[in-house]
């Protein structure tokens, strides 16, 4: 899988700033793990000069901007305090912010709130009902994902307030949104995604945005809502570059596809860690969830004259579930490589993805399969012995 190599975040962030003079939007899919925050960050710095900036951005230290003050002597006042040092804050007194944030927060949440802009904190409250009367509950505390469902319709309302060309956010060029949905189910992916792309391409607003996230229906449906976006996969490269950038087109990115071409590029260099095991079972379950099945061992080939299907379905189980860490990988044992490379080779064979996925020679595919699957395993090498013998024993004349 070809795509462009960055020597660091700094270098990658400048090319997005690059992209951005002739397009509107950019969308980055990447696993976490690869630097989207840290990329967020280099992109926002880069805007920086002495005191001015240029980026508006949501990501994990937009969350950090907030504290709970849980009265843990009373127990009663609890309130979510705002960093009142932040520019990100900068219209909080003169804007009206309550409503602004309320009407984005109604389509999520059955909570309110109050913000005190001179003690710069905010209480919330919750109507409960006993099954015959209705009263409001105050200065609760919201769930974690309540609060991060907060916290994002205050940036929405930031958002806008630098869209319609308020003076106190006046210095916004960019928006930068990394990663806002990490605890919400699909639905709500939906949702978030859709009303997001609803505010983001008003065509009166000149401001540009950089999306990032690991979740794959918020990037696809994020692909088909906003108008023409530039779409890439980012990943950590073991090319001498830590970071590559691969477009992935005009059309939603399946990042199983990805997967696909990163464990190809695995194999061929040799690079084969133990926790590619754990990618390979999620494109497996993937791939068998699609065509309806409902285990991976489908889409494992498993011929008529031996159980190699069946080891290789328990080696895929038992290799997958080791805790194995993406930031500290070991490598396979050669045994372990040889299966992976059958496992692997039988699949893209059996279910033929675009050949130009995997190579830059596209027809190496077809061939480097088939010479795999000339490898037979030891157990495989095993069964053709007993098959062998077993014939010959049964051919031999008898003795009468």
């Amino acid at each position: 899988m070809s795509g462009t190599p960055f020597v660091d975040l700094n270098a990658l962030a400048a090319h997005l700033r690059s992209k951005l003079e002739y397009k509107k939007f950019i969308l980055l899919y990447a696993y976490n793990g690869t630097g989207k925050t840290r990329l967020s960050t280099a992109f926002k710095d880069l805007g920086k000069s002495t005191d001015e900036r240029d980026t508006l951005y949501f990501n994990a230290f937009t969350q950090d901007l907030f504290s709970w003050d849980n009265d843990l002597e009373g127990d009663s006042e609890r309130k979510l305090i705002i960093n009142s040092a932040s520019s990100f804050f900068a219209g909080l007194a003169e804007m009206e912010m309550d409503n602004r944030i309320r009407r984005f927060l109604n389509r999520f949440a059955d909570f309110d709130f109050v913000i005190d802009t001179s003690k710069w904190e905010v209480s919330f409250s919750r109507e409960v009902s006993d099954g015959t009367m209705t009263t409001t509950a105050d200065n609760i505390k919201v769930s974690r994902g309540e609060e991060n469902i907060f916290i994002w319709c205050f940036f929405l309302a930031i958002a806008q307030l630098a869209m319609d060309g308020a003076q106190a956010y006046s210095w916004v060029k960019y928006i930068y949104i990394d990663d806002p949905i990490s605890s919400l189910d699909e639905h709500n992916a939906i949702s978030v995604a859709t009303n997001l792309a609803q505010l983001l391409k008003r065509e009166e607003t000149q401001l540009k945005t950089v999306i990032s996230t690991h979740h794959t229906l918020f990037f696809n449906v994020l692909c088909n809502e906003l108008n023409r976006p530039l779409q890439f996969f980012l990943s950590n490269s073991d090319q001498g570059f830590p970071y590559k950038l691969l477009e992935t087109g005009k059309t939603p990115f399946f990042h199983h596809v990805a997967l696909l071409a990163e464990l190809y590029e695995a194999e061929r260099s040799g690079r084969l860690f133990t926790h590619h095991f754990n990618v390979l079972r999620t494109i497996l379950e993937k791939t068998a969830s699609f065509h309806g099945y409902k285990h991976f061992s489908a889409c494992i080939k498993m011929d008529d004259d031996d159980d190699e299907g069946v080891l290789h379905m328990r080696l895929v189980n038992i290799l997958s579930h080791g805790n194995y860490s993406l930031y500290e990988p070991q490598e396979m044992l050669e045994e372990n490589k040889n299966y992976f490379r059958m496992i692997l080779h039988n699949f893209i064979k059996r279910y033929p993805f675009d050949p130009a996925l995997f190579t830059d020679q596209p027809a190496a595919v077809t061939s480097a399969a088939a010479d795999v699957t000339q490898v037979a395993s030891p157990a495989k090498q095993r069964a053709r012995a007993t098959k062998k013998t077993s014939s010959r024993t049964s051919k031999k004349p008898s003795s009468s």
